[in-house]
């Protein structure tokens, strides 16, 4: 009988993490001295804080924000319109049998977890957390 890897529950692989990070440097050295056509990414200062690989390399889904979070769906929109020309430029600079197609899509993290402490500083929530316990 075959040993099962256990890969879906214990997350990425370190070559993921690698390949991912790597991609990441790049797209950043890229969107910090690249001028693009695409008026809606000119001059725009955008943050990679993170790259995501699929199991099999073949795709890059590329967390993103713009500076301050100005126009974040006009940038977001704009870089999956220029996927394949950032596509092109990363490759040129890594030697990979694959190139990974690149999806770009909005960091939400910090705001998710605004909401969430919000939600947790709340009067419904704190009324719940504090209201009388019951002896069991």
């Amino acid at each position: 009988m075959a040993k099962h890897s256990g890969q879906d529950s214990q997350g990425p692989s370190q070559r993921q993490l690698k390949v991912g990070e790597t991609v990441r440097k790049e797209l950043s050295d890229i969107f910090t001295r690249g001028r693009f056509s695409d008026p809606d990414l000119d001059g725009v200062i955008i943050t990679i804080p993170e790259v995501r690989m699929t199991p099999d390399l073949r795709l890059a889904t590329c967390l993103v924000m713009p500076l301050g979070g100005v126009n974040a769906e006009k940038v977001e929109k704009a870089l999956n319109r220029s996927a394949k020309y950032l596509r092109g430029q990363v490759s040129r600079r890594l030697t990979m049998k694959y190139m990974p197609d690149l999806r770009f899509v909005l960091d939400t993290r910090f705001d998710d977890d605004d909401r969430i402490e919000t939600l947790l500083h709340s009067p419904e929530v704190a009324r719940d957390l504090d209201g009388p316990q019951e002896d069991q």
